[in-house]
């Protein structure tokens, strides 16, 4: 996916802001996360990177806000995204 399409989603959704969603890939399991706008959000976006807190890391992010909980992932790698 490309990172407007990835945006429009985001934004369309209206998503809450510990809201996860469902992102599917190309070439490996689908997963739960939620997306994070951290300060170099704009950055990433324009490179179609997405910081994002997956699975067992949720819990610990939802308590600390910790951007160490996070991942960055490709958004051409994506093949779909849906609301949980």
């Amino acid at each position: 996916m490309t990172n407007d399409e990835i945006e429009k989603f985001l934004t369309k959704q209206s998503l809450s802001e510990n809201q996860q969603v469902k992102i599917s890939f190309k070439k490996r399991n689908t997963l739960y996360g939620i997306f994070i706008k951290g300060n170099d959000y704009t950055e990433l976006k324009h490179k179609n990177l997405w910081r994002i807190v997956t699975g067992l890391h949720i819990e610990e992010w939802l308590r600390s806000k910790n951007m160490d909980s996070a991942r960055i992932f490709n958004g051409s790698e994506f093949s779909g995204l849906g609301v949980k």
